[in-house]
Formats: C-alpha cells, structure tokens, sequence
C-alpha cells in the first residue's frame, strides 16, 4: 500500500485485512467522466429509512462537490484540525450540523463556503446519498453531491480545517490505494474502507462515501454502455 497519512487509526484489537479489490475486474472508465457519474448519481434514489436521524443525533450534511480535469472526475476534500474536538486530523467532506429549519442542502453549501470558501452559487446539486450515523460524534450524516463547471478556487476559511485538496476518483482505485479491513466489536462489526494515498489515508464516513459515489457511476456505466467522449477543462 501506499504511504498514506500521519493520522492514527482507532483499530480495534479484533481486526483483519480482507484480501479482496471488487474494482480489479470491473470497468472504471465512468471515473473519467463528469457527465457519466452525473447521470448515476441522478439516477440514483437514496433509502429514506436512512435519511433518518436517530432522535439522538445532532443531523449534519457534508457536501461531495466534484469537478472534471485532465485526471478524470475529482472530489474535493479537506483534513479536519487537530483542534477538533471529534474526527481530529481525519480526511473528510466540507460540512456540519444544520441550524435552525435550515435543509441538507442549504447547510452543505454554506458549511463549504464557511470551511475552504467556495460559492455556493458555483456548486449544481446533483443529488443525495445514503445517510451515516457516526458514533464519536453522534451525527447523522447526510452527503450532498454537487458538481462545479471548471476546477474550483478554494481557500482555507476556517479553524475547523488544516488542508484541502482534491483527489481523482481513478487514483482510488489502484492496487496499492484501495483495501478492505474487517473490525469486530463486542456487540457489533464492521467492514471499513480505506483509500492510501502517498500523504493521506480516507477511512470512515468519508470513505465510505466515495465508496458510494464510484460504485453507483461504475455500476451504472455498466448498464448504459461505454462513456462518451470528454472534453477536459483546462
């Protein structure tokens, strides 16, 4: 694997690596294109029974804005502080909790602009995710999928955030960058993912997420035929 991040990982003692890549035989080419993962994720229709938030979490939303270059398609991603009271130091999506009778989508927007200082009105939401709970914050996360025209100009607005950066969905799925891992608890267990790359390791919600996003585009790819032709931006 490659080097990945400087961060801890909170394993549990009962833990093993499951020796299994499901993107080596499949045909990843929709990574390349904007459009073909726009049309999954369009299509895709989000389980409401996990839009819903436990009556004690805090419900939160995170935006997944990506945007098309010369690498293929990009997501756009941030390394929490190491102030942070939770998830300290972790790879993640721009987002927070909702205020007031704000929507998923009006609170991923602006906690982006708050956190790394994108438009709101440069994003277009495509559509929704699968929600998460997290348990060392007590959220429910909801993802939020937005695309940009052209690369994004971002900029560290925040406290919240010591980094952002942005990673082409193709790089994710190497050899030597996706892995499995199978933790068990005492009362429950869990297959998590994680993505290496040479500065930073994606694990928990955040993985997962991306996990969500590329599968749907392959997946969806499969079904409609080979992706059309690209035009980079440049």
């Amino acid at each position: 694997m490659r080097a990945g991040g400087a961060q801890v990982i909170p394993r549990p003692k009962s833990f093993r690596i499951i020796d299994h890549n499901p993107w080596l035989n499949l045909d990843t080419r929709a990574l390349q294109s904007l459009s073909a993962v726009e049309d999954a994720l369009r299509a895709f229709v989000p389980d409401q029974n996990l839009r819903r938030p436990s009556a004690e979490a805090r419900l939160s939303a995170v935006l997944v804005g990506l945007f098309e270059s010369q690498r293929g398609v990009e997501a756009i991603l941030t390394r929490r502080s190491q102030s942070m009271e939770n998830h300290r130091g972790e790879i993640s999506f721009p987002g927070g909790c909702l205020e007031n009778d704000e929507s998923v989508v009006a609170a991923a927007l602006r906690e982006t602009h708050e956190e790394i200082g994108i438009e709101p009105s440069s994003a277009s939401v495509v559509g929704e995710l699968n929600g998460m709970a997290t348990e060392a914050s007590n959220s429910h996360i909801v993802p939020i999928v937005a695309t940009y025209a052209s690369p994004p100009e971002w900029r560290l607005s925040s406290g919240e955030v010591d980094r952002v950066f942005s990673v082409a969905l193709s790089d994710l799925v190497r050899k030597d960058t996706y892995s499995q891992e199978h933790w068990s608890f005492d009362d429950r267990e869990f297959r998590i993912n994680f993505f290496y790359l040479d500065d930073e390791t994606i694990w928990g919600a955040t993985a997962q997420i991306l996990f969500q996003v590329m599968m749907l585009a392959v997946k969806h790819q499969q079904h409609q035929g080979p992706p059309a032709a690209r035009t980079v931006v440049k």
